[in-house]
């Protein structure tokens, strides 16, 4: 699953960056594409009832980690169902990235008892960076949001029962221009929007 989904994904394009198919200067030794594409496999391998869609990777957490709003701090400790712990880095940096999105989502994730039934995604799947700072993130073009279109529908079909929930006003809209059906939509976790999100999931299920 996890391959046919990223097979859909170009590579190489000026600006975004694919996690399971290139490789970052960044990355550790034991990171890489495979390493993240096993990971995607392992996040994939269950029968969930929620997929939670962000808006596109970031490059604190799915550059790195090969998963959505999941960052390598939450890895090195175990802290994500059917993943073992990391036995070593993902990235170079001095410390590992602890993305705040990502941790606010699990935390929830967990204090709700869905953790395990719960996938979570991009509607755009290609880290969006500045041209001349990689550890960086920007909006992505109506142009490059098509390009996940493809994941995004293949993902959804392959879970016909899973319930799809946008998390942030931009993820919304895009699920509605490719025309996914959403069970509903909460705030995104970032710039004070923790309690929103938690409480917003916690209505929908």
């Amino acid at each position: 699953m996890a391959r046919s989904l990223v097979a859909t994904l170009p590579a190489g394009k000026p600006g975004l960056f694919n996690p399971w198919a290139e490789r970052c200067p960044h990355d550790a030794a034991g990171n890489g594409p495979e390493a993240r594409l096993d990971r995607l496999a392992l996040h994939l391998a269950c029968k969930p009832e929620f997929i939670l869609a962000g808006e596109a990777p970031g490059y604190q957490g799915c550059r790195y980690s090969g998963i959505a709003f999941t960052s390598e701090r939450l890895l090195g400790e175990g802290a994500i169902p059917r993943i073992p712990a990391l036995p070593g880095r993902l990235s170079n940096r001095r410390l590992p990235f602890s993305e705040p999105s990502a941790t606010i989502v699990w935390k929830t994730l967990y204090r709700l008892g869905i953790a395990e039934r719960t996938i979570l995604w991009n509607a755009m799947q290609l880290h969006p960076h500045r041209a001349d700072e990689l550890w960086s993130n920007r909006t992505p073009t109506p142009d490059e949001i098509r390009l996940g279109e493809p994941a995004l529908r293949l993902l959804v079909e392959a879970f016909p029962r899973a319930k799809v929930v946008a998390v942030g006003k931009k993820a919304e809209g895009l699920l509605g221009e490719m025309g996914v059906k959403v069970a509903g939509a909460v705030r995104h976790p970032a710039n004070g929007g923790a309690t929103e999100f938690a409480s917003g999931l916690q209505a929908l299920i």
